[in-house]
């Protein structure tokens, strides 16, 4: 019965793990069409962060992918949700807001199912990953407030900005480029 018990545990881990994962591989697909289309509206600065975000995800999507391998487990390549699509510059922002804070609130619960099955190195790639999940909402929250408080003077100010400004492709939290 014990050993049962155990597996009925990692079982759960693995559970709250690959719907985390879909929820990255929504992320991710999500904030590539937003990159794309910032990029089309010529808002490169803007499309460039959303992308090294969208490598954030990635990078998530695969540490859940590694702890479910770890325990067993067959990661899932479904996404969470369907793609919004088509989103003007001033949706994606508050859009992504929502998304972000929806996705710490759920990981914070899927981290108390991870100590409640005694799995606390899950527990831990949780709480790393939660802090990234709040840098985007803040970055998120920066620039809808800035769009929605200087409105078309500060899309101006970033039309026509390379989507190449300031990057590289270790992902946003990493790099240090919430500025």
């Amino acid at each position: 019965m014990a050993n049962s018990s155990k597996e009925e545990k990692k079982n759960n881990v693995i559970k709250v793990l690959n719907q985390a994962r879909a929820m990255e591989l929504h992320a991710i697909s999500q904030y590539m069409n937003q990159h794309y289309n910032l990029d089309d509206m010529d808002f490169g600065e803007l499309a460039g962060k959303v992308k090294l975000i969208a490598i954030d995800e990635m990078r998530h999507a695969e540490m859940f992918a590694e702890r479910i391998k770890e325990l067993g487990g067959e990661p899932t390549s479904d996404l969470a949700d369907k793609v919004s699509k088509g989103q003007n510059v001033n949706q994606i922002f508050p859009f992504d807001s929502t998304l972000e804070d929806n996705t710490i609130d759920v990981y914070n619960g899927y981290l108390e199912v991870c100590r409640q099955n005694g799995d606390s190195i899950t527990m831990k790639i949780f709480e790393t990953i939660i802090d990234e999940e709040q840098i985007h909402l803040n970055y998120f929250d920066n620039i809808g407030g800035h769009i929605k408080n200087l409105g078309d003077a500060y899309l101006a100010r970033i039309a026509g900005t390379s989507s190449a400004t300031g990057l590289g492709t270790s992902g946003f939290a990493v790099s240090g480029n919430q500025a």
